[in-house]
């Protein structure tokens, strides 16, 4: 079987189970959001931390919930790893420095990942299973259940209320992600990832001499880390390395696991505002984004520039033999497509335009189908600038779902708009700015400058995988990725919030034969329209700078 064909049939069979996921996923997390009972364990959950599930809170209570979860969440990680040296489990390694210890803390709260230190030579068993997959599940359910309290604002009117978060925030992981992560786990362990608490131990014969591993509980970390769109690796190759993605079919499946969750977000969404149409016109705006940039990415790495392309079968440095350049590039696209900082290739390896796909896939604001949660309600404010841009165009008044997208509605998607690109290229261009920053940059040029922009694209949109080749474990890098990190996961959520807040008090306004029909195609072609636009205007300079300047001059 030829690689490209390979490569094609694995996508086939990726988008056939993501077709049977779908429904039975949208609607159980539909049913998990909308119900009013709780279970015992999440009761118990409820009374530990002494919160009122019942109660319904405004954007300003919700919000506070969640910067204040957040925060202790942050305090909490930063303390364990600050103690790692005293604690138990912890083979031999020694307490985090602080700039490492504030970036990483930083980094797995904001959903980010971006890992500045070697997992196996840095992190031991009681920082790794009760700090990082710990924060693995509450920032993903964080992050849906910021998307679901923005449906709900969609959904209802004459009130400011959004639900409960604490209650969202129980619910995600008791009732989504536990049942899930414990399903997946077993089957990547039948693959043959590791999961076990064992030290570091010599193995094998390496160059004349043993080599050193670590064991750890790599399938129960690794499943979160995919399904929740986390990212982050317990071994520093990451989902390159064989103990946490042992070969072709573990790979399809975790990148099933990237995938499964936004993409079903959308007919939750369709279930909770009463029409699953609406659902579908914004599923269909993600696959079409993702479709492409996945087949744009396969074609230009299977390209064949010369003879050493030629007898690799396309461009092969920095990829996996076990999964090729097919399963290679499928990955790349989802976890880069997502805030999934998850790798199994070496992404600064890619050709000049497969490195510049990477970016513009996380400047798009990883949309397509982007994070557990985050995805769906960047794609959900990308939707009201679309019917803003419709209503100038014709001269009425843009409305969404029956809500009237008003001045202070448009202000507050302009805002969270262009948060994370202020905060890319401040810091990019900060960077470069200054001497030291540059030292840490492995190439020159183009594809040093590219090292730099990728880094804040990926720790400000939330992602975390690394271009390579950049030294980021430096006090200048740990700290203003780290702010990047927080500033681009949180600021955005002001914004949703106070957008679902203001939808949720309006009147719904009747349909008329004047109102545009945001679940016919023709929408769904200006919102891909709109997208690729804003993206372009904003990032197209730096893009050729970096990225494009080094494809053309291959």
């Amino acid at each position: 079987m030829s690689p490209v064909l390979a490569g094609v049939l694995q996508l086939l069979a990726l988008i056939a189970a993501l077709a049977l996921a779908h429904r039975p996923l949208g609607d159980h997390m539909a049913r998990v959001y909308g119900s009013k009972k709780h279970l015992r364990v999440e009761k118990w959950l409820y009374r530990a931390i002494g919160a009122d599930p019942d109660s319904e809170m405004r954007w300003t209570a919700y919000l506070r919930g969640v910067l204040a979860f957040s925060a202790a969440g942050v305090l909490f990680l930063y303390l364990l790893q600050r103690l790692q040296g005293a604690l138990p489990g912890s083979p031999g390694f020694r307490s985090i420095d602080p700039d490492q210890a504030f970036n990483t803390a930083a980094s797995f709260v904001a959903n980010t990942n971006w890992q500045s230190y070697s997992g196996e030579q840095a992190m031991g068993h009681v920082v790794q299973t009760a700090g990082l997959a710990v924060q693995n599940f509450v920032s993903a359910a964080v992050g849906i259940a910021v998307a679901v309290a923005l449906v709900r604002g969609i959904a209802r009117s004459r009130t400011g209320e959004l639900g409960n978060f604490w209650a969202d925030l129980v619910r995600g992981v008791v009732r989504v992600l536990l049942p899930i992560s414990v399903v997946g786990a077993l089957v990547l362990v039948a693959c043959g990832a590791i999961q076990n608490f064992a030290g570091i131990h010599e193995v094998g014969q390496f160059l004349g001499g043993t080599r050193q591993w670590n064991g750890g509980a790599v399938a129960s970390q690794e499943v979160i880390k995919e399904l929740g769109t986390n990212g982050g690796g317990y071994f520093n190759a990451n989902s390159a390395h064989p103990f946490e993605n042992p070969g072709p079919f573990s790979n399809l499946f975790e990148i099933f696991l990237i995938l499964v969750i936004p993409f079903s977000l959308t007919r939750t969404f369709g279930k909770m505002v009463g029409s699953v149409r609406q659902g579908y016109a914004i599923l269909a705006t993600m696959a079409t984004i993702w479709l492409g940039f996945t087949v744009l990415m396969m074609w230009t790495e299977f390209h064949h520039g010369g003879p050493a392309f030629d007898l690799a079968g396309g461009a092969m440095e920095g990829k996996e033999t076990r999964f090729g350049i097919g399963g290679s590039s499928i990955f790349a696209v989802a976890t880069t497509l997502t805030s999934t900082g998850a790798v199994n290739s070496f992404h600064s390896s890619y050709t000049g335009f497969g490195g510049g796909i990477e970016m513009l896939g996380m400047q798009l604001g990883e949309i397509a189908p982007g994070g557990t949660g985050s995805g769906l309600y960047g794609m959900l404010v990308m939707a009201v600038i679309a019917v803003f841009i419709a209503g100038l165009m014709v001269g009425r008044t843009p409305e969404y779902l029956g809500k009237k997208i008003g001045t202070r509605e448009i202000k507050l998607a302009a805002c969270y708009l262009l948060i994370t690109p202020a905060l890319v290229l401040g810091f990019t261009a900060v960077s470069m700015a200054l001497p030291a920053p540059k030292e840490s940059m492995l190439n020159s040029g183009a594809h040093g400058f590219s090292e730099i922009l990728y880094a804040f694209t990926s720790g400000a949109n939330n992602n975390g995988s690394a271009f390579g080749g950049l030294s980021a474990d430096t006090t200048w890098f740990n700290t203003t990725i780290g702010l990047a990190m927080l500033l681009g996961r949180f600021l955005p959520m002001v914004f949703v919030l106070a957008l679902a807040g203001s939808l949720a008090e309006q009147q719904p306004t009747p349909r008329t034969a004047g109102t545009l029909r945001t679940e016919k195609p023709l929408f769904t072609g200006l919102l891909v329209g709109t997208i690729m636009i804003i993206t372009g205007l904003t990032y197209f300079p730096a893009l050729a700078l970096g990225p494009l300047a080094e494809g053309l001059a291959s």
